[in-house]
């Protein structure tokens, strides 16, 4: 058993044109002052980090990671979120994803996806340089309008959607394989890895590809009510990143898991501050504590009642109250004795 690091908080829900949330500098400070000791960087924050630059140069990580350090932080994973999401989108969503593009690429979609496929390998480029092992993103999708069999779907399609997944990553994730770095995704709703069977399915695609891991983020899964405390039973050597996020599922005779189209406060299935849901973040983390997992515990706030600056306050303290501190010994050590062979026997039975 290891004890899980944190608490972390991931920057991207904070970012805003005010003091302290528009400078990485001041986002730093603010999530000190919090008690945080690590952040999770996103990578299409200008001001956060110059990914290119990253990438290039081992002098400017150098300084990057020293910048954070200075607060008493450090980075726990960058994220490639946006870009990674930009990997593969379906037609049906191709104007409304559109907006995370530069402008000079926006509205082609080929132009779109090898700027994205290129910004995710540099970021494992510079996840390497800033001595990270692992990197939080998104899989894309290709198949989220067939995620019900209606109309009917064509033999094959599936499949074939998975195969082309595949092949839009597998170049991807050479590049972190080469770097030692992690390729966490995020198994989140409208993304092709969406659940267990969903991951499985990509992982077989890209022939067992030993850069493909898991971010894992419970909420996501009471959403769709999933066995979440299950899955890290069958997933934990994937799991490589891990998202404090908490979610409630509330459904009426009016509305169920797809929602009614409602916007996030009116949904059966909404995402909540920690502490304010229905996950059982105490079983979740003995569970990734009796599995080994060592990586970074961090709040990804999201929620529709209450304030993101209460959330944060509240986050490092919940995170701390939750990490368990791995036992290097039997709690029933002193009632214990030397191993004994003989004595063994003896009580066995076997020398009568």
């Amino acid at each position: 058993m290891k004890t899980i690091k944190g608490p972390a908080i991931f920057f991207a829900q904070f970012v805003d044109e005010k003091e302290p949330f528009n400078s990485l500098d001041g986002m730093c400070k603010w999530a000190a002052d919090l008690g945080y000791k690590g952040v999770q960087i996103p990578t299409n924050v200008d001001f956060m980090i110059d990914l290119d630059l990253a990438a290039e140069s081992q002098d400017y990580c150098d300084e990057l990671t020293g910048k954070v350090n200075s607060y008493g932080l450090e980075i726990t994973e960058l994220s490639t979120h946006i870009q990674g999401q930009l990997v593969a989108v379906h037609p049906a969503h191709d104007i409304m994803f559109d907006v995370f593009a530069p402008d000079a690429i926006k509205g082609n979609y080929q132009a779109r996806t090898e700027w994205a496929t290129d910004q995710v390998k540099k970021a494992a480029i510079a996840s390497r340089r800033l001595g990270l092992k692992a990197h939080a993103t998104f899989s894309g999708s290709l198949l989220w309008p067939m995620v019900h069999p209606w109309p009917q779907q064509p033999k094959g399609l599936i499949d074939q959607g998975f195969e082309e997944l595949a092949k839009r990553w597998k170049p991807i994730l050479d590049v972190f394989a080469d770097n030692g770095v992690a390729c966490c995704y995020e198994v989140h709703p409208v993304e092709d890895i969406h659940d267990g069977v969903t991951f499985e399915r990509f992982l077989e695609a890209t022939g067992n590809h030993e850069a493909v891991n898991i971010l894992y983020d419970p909420s996501h899964f009471v959403l769709q009510q999933l066995d979440y405390i299950e899955y890290i039973d069958h997933y934990h050597e994937f799991i490589k990143a891990f998202h404090v996020k908490d979610s409630e599922f509330n459904p009426t005779g009016k509305k169920g898991t797809f929602g009614g189209y409602a916007d996030w406060r009116d949904r059966a299935g909404r995402y909540r501050s920690p502490g304010d849901g229905q996950v059982d973040f105490k079983r979740i983390f003995t569970k990734l504590t009796e599995y080994g997992y060592d990586g970074w515990a961090v709040l990804e706030w999201e929620c529709c009642v209450k304030s993101p600056e209460q959330g944060a306050r509240e986050g490092a303290p919940f995170i701390t109250d939750h990490i368990i501190e791995a036992t290097e010994k039997a709690f029933d050590d002193f009632a214990g004795g030397d191993a004994d062979g003989s004595l063994n026997r003896k009580i066995l039975g076997l020398d009568q």
